[in-house]
Protein backbone atom coordinates (compact mmCIF):
# COMPACT_ATOMS: atom_id res chain seq x y z
CA UNK A 1 0.00 0.00 0.00
CA UNK A 2 0.84 3.32 -0.36
CA UNK A 3 0.07 5.28 2.81
CA UNK A 4 0.53 9.21 3.72
CA UNK A 5 1.36 9.29 7.62
CA UNK A 6 0.34 12.86 8.98
CA UNK A 7 1.79 14.39 12.68
CA UNK A 8 2.48 17.45 13.22
CA UNK A 9 5.45 16.85 14.96
CA UNK A 10 8.19 14.52 13.20
CA UNK A 11 10.45 13.87 16.24
CA UNK A 12 10.20 12.31 20.01
CA UNK A 13 7.90 15.02 21.48
CA UNK A 14 5.52 12.42 23.63
CA UNK A 15 3.70 9.81 23.92
CA UNK A 16 1.58 10.08 20.46
CA UNK A 17 5.11 10.66 18.72
CA UNK A 18 5.59 7.37 19.91
CA UNK A 19 2.82 5.62 18.49
CA UNK A 20 3.33 7.57 15.16
CA UNK A 21 6.48 6.52 14.89
CA UNK A 22 6.17 3.05 16.06
CA UNK A 23 3.88 2.34 13.34
CA UNK A 24 5.69 4.20 10.43
CA UNK A 25 8.51 1.81 10.99
CA UNK A 26 6.47 -1.61 11.22
CA UNK A 27 4.71 0.02 7.75
CA UNK A 28 8.08 0.46 6.16
CA UNK A 29 9.42 -2.94 7.57
CA UNK A 30 6.55 -4.68 6.03
CA UNK A 31 7.50 -3.16 2.41
CA UNK A 32 4.72 -0.30 2.25
CA UNK A 33 5.46 3.08 0.61
CA UNK A 34 5.75 5.94 3.17
CA UNK A 35 4.37 9.45 2.72
CA UNK A 36 5.27 12.02 5.08
CA UNK A 37 3.27 15.08 6.20
CA UNK A 38 4.54 17.06 9.03
CA UNK A 39 6.26 20.60 9.73
CA UNK A 40 9.64 21.79 9.76
CA UNK A 41 11.33 21.38 12.97
CA UNK A 42 14.90 20.98 13.84
CA UNK A 43 14.54 18.47 15.59
CA UNK A 44 12.92 16.08 12.70
CA UNK A 45 14.23 13.09 12.08
CA UNK A 46 15.10 12.95 8.51
CA UNK A 47 12.55 11.83 5.48
CA UNK A 48 12.39 12.13 2.08
CA UNK A 49 9.17 14.30 1.60
CA UNK A 50 10.11 17.34 4.21
CA UNK A 51 10.14 19.83 1.30
CA UNK A 52 6.32 19.05 1.45
CA UNK A 53 6.63 20.30 5.48
CA UNK A 54 4.78 23.28 7.03
CA UNK A 55 7.01 26.32 8.09
CA UNK A 56 7.43 25.96 11.49
CA UNK A 57 4.99 27.69 13.71
CA UNK A 58 4.96 28.72 17.35
CA UNK A 59 1.83 30.35 18.76
CA UNK A 60 3.51 31.21 22.25
CA UNK A 61 6.11 33.92 20.87
CA UNK A 62 4.32 35.40 17.73
CA UNK A 63 5.08 39.04 18.47
CA UNK A 64 3.37 42.19 16.84
CA UNK A 65 -0.34 42.09 15.91
CA UNK A 66 -0.19 41.61 12.14
CA UNK A 67 1.54 38.32 13.14
CA UNK A 68 -0.78 37.18 15.82
CA UNK A 69 -4.12 37.81 13.34
CA UNK A 70 -2.39 35.63 10.78
CA UNK A 71 -1.64 33.02 13.14
CA UNK A 72 -4.63 32.67 14.85
CA UNK A 73 -6.58 32.60 11.55
CA UNK A 74 -3.56 29.76 10.20
CA UNK A 75 -4.39 28.03 13.83
CA UNK A 76 -8.16 27.34 12.79
CA UNK A 77 -7.43 26.65 8.99
CA UNK A 78 -3.80 26.50 7.31
CA UNK A 79 -3.48 27.77 4.13
CA UNK A 80 0.14 26.28 3.45
CA UNK A 81 -0.64 23.00 4.81
CA UNK A 82 -3.70 22.83 2.62
CA UNK A 83 -1.52 23.99 -0.87
CA UNK A 84 1.18 21.37 0.44
CA UNK A 85 -0.76 18.39 1.26
CA UNK A 86 -2.50 19.01 -2.27
CA UNK A 87 1.20 19.17 -4.27
CA UNK A 88 2.23 15.95 -2.49
CA UNK A 89 -1.33 14.20 -3.00
CA UNK A 90 -0.73 15.02 -6.71
CA UNK A 91 2.87 13.85 -6.58
CA UNK A 92 1.98 10.55 -5.00
CA UNK A 93 -1.34 9.16 -4.88
CA UNK A 94 -1.46 7.39 -1.78
CA UNK A 95 -4.19 5.01 -1.06
CA UNK A 96 -4.34 5.39 2.68
CA UNK A 97 -4.06 8.67 4.44
CA UNK A 98 -3.31 7.88 8.47
CA UNK A 99 -3.59 11.18 10.60
CA UNK A 100 -2.64 11.27 14.09
CA UNK A 101 -2.01 14.72 15.91
CA UNK A 102 -2.50 17.57 13.30
CA UNK A 103 -4.34 19.93 15.11
CA UNK A 104 -3.53 24.24 15.20
CA UNK A 105 -0.36 23.72 13.19
CA UNK A 106 -1.46 21.15 10.15
CA UNK A 107 -5.50 21.68 11.17
CA UNK A 108 -8.53 19.20 9.96
CA UNK A 109 -8.21 21.29 6.93
CA UNK A 110 -6.45 19.06 5.31
CA UNK A 111 -8.90 15.86 5.77
CA UNK A 112 -11.54 17.77 3.09
CA UNK A 113 -8.82 17.63 0.45
CA UNK A 114 -7.45 14.19 1.18
CA UNK A 115 -11.09 13.05 0.13
CA UNK A 116 -11.31 15.24 -2.75
CA UNK A 117 -8.54 12.90 -4.18
CA UNK A 118 -9.88 9.97 -3.60
CA UNK A 119 -7.96 8.85 -0.48
CA UNK A 120 -9.66 6.89 2.49
CA UNK A 121 -8.92 8.63 5.77
CA UNK A 122 -8.24 7.71 9.16
CA UNK A 123 -7.65 9.37 12.29
CA UNK A 124 -6.25 8.55 15.44
CA UNK A 125 -7.77 10.53 18.53
CA UNK A 126 -5.01 10.47 20.96
CA UNK A 127 -7.00 13.39 22.97
CA UNK A 128 -10.58 14.83 23.38
CA UNK A 129 -10.12 17.45 21.25
CA UNK A 130 -13.30 16.34 19.76
CA UNK A 131 -15.12 17.11 22.74
CA UNK A 132 -13.47 19.46 24.02
CA UNK A 133 -11.62 22.41 21.80
CA UNK A 134 -9.20 22.43 24.59
CA UNK A 135 -8.49 18.79 24.14
CA UNK A 136 -7.55 18.16 28.12
CA UNK A 137 -11.22 18.43 29.61
CA UNK A 138 -9.85 19.76 32.40
CA UNK A 139 -10.61 22.76 34.90
CA UNK A 140 -8.94 23.84 37.79
CA UNK A 141 -7.51 20.72 38.33
CA UNK A 142 -10.68 18.69 37.90
CA UNK A 143 -12.03 16.69 35.28
CA UNK A 144 -14.23 18.65 32.65
CA UNK A 145 -16.87 17.67 29.99
CA UNK A 146 -19.76 20.74 29.75
CA UNK A 147 -18.81 21.39 25.86
CA UNK A 148 -19.80 17.69 25.17
CA UNK A 149 -18.76 18.06 21.76
CA UNK A 150 -21.05 20.59 20.71
CA UNK A 151 -21.26 23.44 23.62
CA UNK A 152 -18.29 25.07 22.40
CA UNK A 153 -19.11 28.23 23.79
CA UNK A 154 -19.52 27.26 26.94
CA UNK A 155 -15.25 27.09 27.04
CA UNK A 156 -15.62 30.63 27.38
CA UNK A 157 -18.24 30.66 30.19
CA UNK A 158 -16.26 28.12 32.34
CA UNK A 159 -12.97 30.20 31.30
CA UNK A 160 -10.95 26.78 31.52
CA UNK A 161 -8.11 28.11 29.84
CA UNK A 162 -7.37 31.55 32.12
CA UNK A 163 -7.57 33.61 28.29
CA UNK A 164 -10.30 34.90 27.33
CA UNK A 165 -8.60 35.84 23.70
CA UNK A 166 -7.28 31.89 23.87
CA UNK A 167 -10.78 30.40 25.02
CA UNK A 168 -12.46 32.66 22.24
CA UNK A 169 -10.06 31.37 19.66
CA UNK A 170 -10.52 27.29 20.52
CA UNK A 171 -14.40 27.78 20.38
CA UNK A 172 -14.42 29.14 17.07
CA UNK A 173 -11.58 26.77 15.72
CA UNK A 174 -14.40 23.72 16.98
CA UNK A 175 -17.35 25.74 15.52
CA UNK A 176 -15.00 25.83 12.26
CA UNK A 177 -14.37 22.51 11.50
CA UNK A 178 -18.08 21.20 12.81
CA UNK A 179 -19.37 23.91 10.15
CA UNK A 180 -16.85 22.88 7.08
CA UNK A 181 -17.88 19.57 8.66
CA UNK A 182 -14.17 18.26 8.33
CA UNK A 183 -14.43 15.41 10.86
CA UNK A 184 -17.23 13.82 8.69
CA UNK A 185 -15.35 13.14 6.41
CA UNK A 186 -13.04 10.83 8.22
CA UNK A 187 -13.69 7.14 7.38
CA UNK A 188 -12.20 5.34 10.86
CA UNK A 189 -11.05 7.06 13.97
CA UNK A 190 -8.74 4.74 15.49
CA UNK A 191 -9.08 5.51 19.80
CA UNK A 192 -6.43 3.98 22.17
CA UNK A 193 -8.76 3.29 24.79
CA UNK A 194 -13.17 2.20 25.12
CA UNK A 195 -12.95 4.90 27.83
CA UNK A 196 -12.33 7.53 25.36
CA UNK A 197 -14.00 5.67 22.73
CA UNK A 198 -17.13 6.21 25.01
CA UNK A 199 -16.69 9.74 24.94
CA UNK A 200 -15.97 10.52 21.72
CA UNK A 201 -19.10 8.61 20.93
CA UNK A 202 -21.32 11.64 21.94
CA UNK A 203 -20.45 13.44 18.82
CA UNK A 204 -19.20 10.42 16.30
CA UNK A 205 -21.01 7.81 15.13
CA UNK A 206 -20.12 4.39 17.06
CA UNK A 207 -20.03 2.63 13.60
CA UNK A 208 -17.03 4.38 12.41
CA UNK A 209 -15.07 4.14 15.45
CA UNK A 210 -12.06 1.97 16.29
CA UNK A 211 -10.74 0.57 19.95
CA UNK A 212 -7.10 -0.24 19.08
CA UNK A 213 -4.85 -0.28 22.05
CA UNK A 214 -1.43 1.40 21.79
CA UNK A 215 1.34 -1.08 21.41
CA UNK A 216 5.02 -1.35 22.31
CA UNK A 217 7.90 -3.37 20.69
CA UNK A 218 8.41 -5.84 23.61
CA UNK A 219 11.89 -7.00 22.35
CA UNK A 220 13.48 -3.90 22.88
CA UNK A 221 12.62 -4.62 26.55
CA UNK A 222 14.47 -6.55 29.20
CA UNK A 223 12.57 -6.05 32.23
CA UNK A 224 14.39 -5.58 35.67
CA UNK A 225 12.65 -7.31 38.95
CA UNK A 226 15.47 -5.74 41.38
CA UNK A 227 15.96 -2.00 41.86
CA UNK A 228 17.75 1.09 43.68
CA UNK A 229 14.79 2.20 45.81
CA UNK A 230 13.48 5.08 44.43
CA UNK A 231 10.54 6.53 42.90
CA UNK A 232 10.18 7.85 38.75
CA UNK A 233 8.11 10.16 37.10
CA UNK A 234 8.75 10.37 33.60
CA UNK A 235 6.77 12.70 31.32
CA UNK A 236 5.75 16.24 30.40
CA UNK A 237 6.50 18.55 33.18
CA UNK A 238 2.85 20.16 32.74
CA UNK A 239 0.18 20.83 35.23
CA UNK A 240 -2.60 18.25 33.95
CA UNK A 241 0.00 15.74 34.49
CA UNK A 242 -0.38 15.76 38.00
CA UNK A 243 3.18 16.25 38.70
CA UNK A 244 2.98 18.94 41.70
CA UNK A 245 0.49 16.41 43.40
CA UNK A 246 3.16 13.87 43.10
CA UNK A 247 5.88 16.04 44.37
CA UNK A 248 3.94 17.35 46.87
CA UNK A 249 3.15 13.81 48.30
CA UNK A 250 6.69 12.96 47.88
CA UNK A 251 7.56 16.05 50.06
CA UNK A 252 6.20 13.97 52.78
CA UNK A 253 8.24 10.92 52.62
CA UNK A 254 11.62 12.33 51.20
CA UNK A 255 13.36 10.75 53.73
CA UNK A 256 12.34 7.30 53.14
CA UNK A 257 12.42 7.55 49.68
CA UNK A 258 14.43 9.65 46.64
CA UNK A 259 11.91 10.23 43.85
CA UNK A 260 13.55 11.41 40.43
CA UNK A 261 11.55 13.29 38.04
CA UNK A 262 12.71 12.61 33.75
CA UNK A 263 11.00 15.43 31.59
CA UNK A 264 10.45 19.27 30.62
CA UNK A 265 7.60 21.23 30.12
CA UNK A 266 6.23 24.72 31.28
CA UNK A 267 6.40 24.30 34.69
CA UNK A 268 9.81 23.07 35.23
CA UNK A 269 11.85 25.43 36.93
CA UNK A 270 9.02 26.74 38.93
CA UNK A 271 9.03 23.23 40.70
CA UNK A 272 12.68 23.23 40.73
CA UNK A 273 12.53 25.82 43.10
CA UNK A 274 9.35 25.07 44.59
CA UNK A 275 10.66 21.18 45.35
CA UNK A 276 14.41 20.85 46.15
CA UNK A 277 14.03 17.03 47.92
CA UNK A 278 13.18 15.72 44.45
CA UNK A 279 16.25 15.02 41.86
CA UNK A 280 15.09 16.58 37.98
CA UNK A 281 17.12 15.34 35.37
CA UNK A 282 15.79 16.79 32.19
CA UNK A 283 14.86 15.13 29.06
CA UNK A 284 16.08 11.50 29.10
CA UNK A 285 15.48 9.13 26.48
CA UNK A 286 16.64 5.49 24.43
CA UNK A 287 19.26 3.38 26.86
CA UNK A 288 19.55 6.17 29.57
CA UNK A 289 15.84 6.15 29.94
CA UNK A 290 15.51 2.61 30.07
CA UNK A 291 18.19 2.55 32.76
CA UNK A 292 17.03 4.83 35.08
CA UNK A 293 13.13 2.86 34.76
CA UNK A 294 14.89 -0.45 35.30
CA UNK A 295 16.13 0.38 38.50
CA UNK A 296 13.21 2.11 39.78
CA UNK A 297 11.51 0.60 42.50
CA UNK A 298 8.30 1.73 40.65
CA UNK A 299 7.01 4.40 38.45
CA UNK A 300 4.45 7.05 39.25
CA UNK A 301 1.60 8.66 36.79
CA UNK A 302 -0.05 10.77 38.21
CA UNK A 303 -2.49 12.54 35.20
CA UNK A 304 -5.20 14.61 36.20
CA UNK A 305 -6.46 14.48 32.75
CA UNK A 306 -8.11 12.06 30.38
CA UNK A 307 -5.18 9.48 29.94
CA UNK A 308 -5.64 7.41 26.92
CA UNK A 309 -3.65 4.63 26.44
CA UNK A 310 -0.78 5.68 28.46
CA UNK A 311 2.43 5.03 26.67
CA UNK A 312 4.61 5.86 29.56
CA UNK A 313 2.69 2.65 31.80
CA UNK A 314 3.40 0.56 29.17
CA UNK A 315 7.20 1.31 28.84
CA UNK A 316 7.36 0.83 32.63
CA UNK A 317 5.27 -2.72 32.12
CA UNK A 318 7.70 -3.40 29.40
CA UNK A 319 10.56 -3.48 31.94
CA UNK A 320 9.37 -4.91 35.14
CA UNK A 321 8.28 -2.20 36.68
CA UNK A 322 4.67 -1.90 39.31
CA UNK A 323 3.14 2.01 38.76
CA UNK A 324 1.24 3.58 40.96
CA UNK A 325 -1.80 5.60 38.54
CA UNK A 326 -4.32 8.11 38.84
CA UNK A 327 -7.69 6.51 39.17
CA UNK A 328 -9.03 8.27 35.57
CA UNK A 329 -9.38 7.99 32.24
CA UNK A 330 -7.66 4.87 30.54
CA UNK A 331 -5.41 4.07 33.03
CA UNK A 332 -7.29 1.64 35.70
CA UNK A 333 -7.53 -0.45 32.32
CA UNK A 334 -4.04 -0.63 31.87
CA UNK A 335 -3.06 -0.67 35.42
CA UNK A 336 -4.98 -3.70 37.59
CA UNK A 337 -4.92 -2.34 41.23
CA UNK A 338 -3.41 -4.51 43.38
CA UNK A 339 -2.02 -6.79 40.40
CA UNK A 340 0.24 -4.83 38.42
CA UNK A 341 0.18 -1.36 40.70
CA UNK A 342 -1.40 0.71 42.73
CA UNK A 343 -4.60 3.31 41.91
CA UNK A 344 -5.18 6.35 43.89
CA UNK A 345 -7.76 9.64 43.58
CA UNK A 346 -6.94 11.93 41.23
CA UNK A 347 -5.47 14.18 43.08
CA UNK A 348 -5.33 13.06 46.53
CA UNK A 349 -1.80 14.18 48.14
CA UNK A 350 -2.47 12.07 50.81
CA UNK A 351 -3.85 8.75 49.57
CA UNK A 352 -0.50 9.09 47.17
CA UNK A 353 1.82 9.51 50.07
CA UNK A 354 0.26 5.83 51.40
CA UNK A 355 0.58 4.50 48.15
CA UNK A 356 3.99 5.01 47.45
CA UNK A 357 4.53 3.89 51.16
CA UNK A 358 3.53 0.55 50.59
CA UNK A 359 5.37 0.10 47.70
CA UNK A 360 8.18 1.60 49.36
CA UNK A 361 8.23 -1.10 52.34
CA UNK A 362 7.53 -4.18 50.09
CA UNK A 363 9.92 -5.02 47.99
CA UNK A 364 8.70 -8.52 47.69
CA UNK A 365 5.42 -6.98 46.33
CA UNK A 366 7.45 -4.96 43.93
CA UNK A 367 8.98 -7.89 42.37
CA UNK A 368 5.60 -9.35 41.74
CA UNK A 369 3.60 -6.63 40.64
CA UNK A 370 6.38 -6.01 38.07
CA UNK A 371 6.49 -9.32 36.92
CA UNK A 372 2.76 -9.38 36.83
CA UNK A 373 2.59 -6.24 34.82
CA UNK A 374 5.12 -7.62 32.09
CA UNK A 375 3.18 -10.22 31.64
CA UNK A 376 -0.40 -7.97 31.60
CA UNK A 377 2.05 -6.53 28.50
CA UNK A 378 2.64 -9.27 26.57
CA UNK A 379 -0.44 -10.25 26.48
CA UNK A 380 -2.65 -7.40 26.01
CA UNK A 381 0.06 -4.52 24.53
CA UNK A 382 2.18 -6.38 21.96
CA UNK A 383 3.00 -3.87 18.85
CA UNK A 384 2.95 -6.54 16.26
CA UNK A 385 -0.47 -7.53 17.32
CA UNK A 386 -1.27 -3.37 17.20
CA UNK A 387 0.03 -3.31 13.85
CA UNK A 388 -1.57 -6.34 12.44
CA UNK A 389 -4.88 -4.94 13.52
CA UNK A 390 -4.14 -1.59 12.10
CA UNK A 391 -3.48 -3.24 8.70
CA UNK A 392 -6.89 -5.21 8.78
CA UNK A 393 -8.55 -1.37 8.97
CA UNK A 394 -6.74 -0.08 5.88
CA UNK A 395 -6.97 -3.03 3.92
CA UNK A 396 -10.98 -3.06 5.06
CA UNK A 397 -11.11 0.75 3.88
CA UNK A 398 -9.68 -0.30 0.80
CA UNK A 399 -11.96 -2.73 -0.34
CA UNK A 400 -14.88 -0.88 0.37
Amino acid sequence: MKILLANKFFYLNGGSERVFFQERNFLINQGHSVIDFSMNDARNFSSPFSSYFVPNIDYKNAKGIWRKIKQAVSFIHSPVAVRNIERLLRQENPEIAHLHNIYHQLTPSVIPVLKKHGVKVVLTLHVCKLVCPSYLALKDKKICSVCEGKYFWKSITTNCQKSISQEFLLMIEAYWHKWKRSYEFVDQFIVPSQFIANLISRRISSSKIHVLQNGIDIKKFKPSYQDEGYGLYFGRISKEKGIETLLKAHRNIADIMPLRVVGTGPIKEKLIRNYPHAEFLGHKSGEELNDLIAKSAFVVVPSECYENCSMVVLEAMALGKPIIGSNVGGIPVQIEDGTTGLLFDMGNVKELVEKMKIMIENPGMRITFGKTARKKLENEYSLDTHCVELLKVYNELIAE
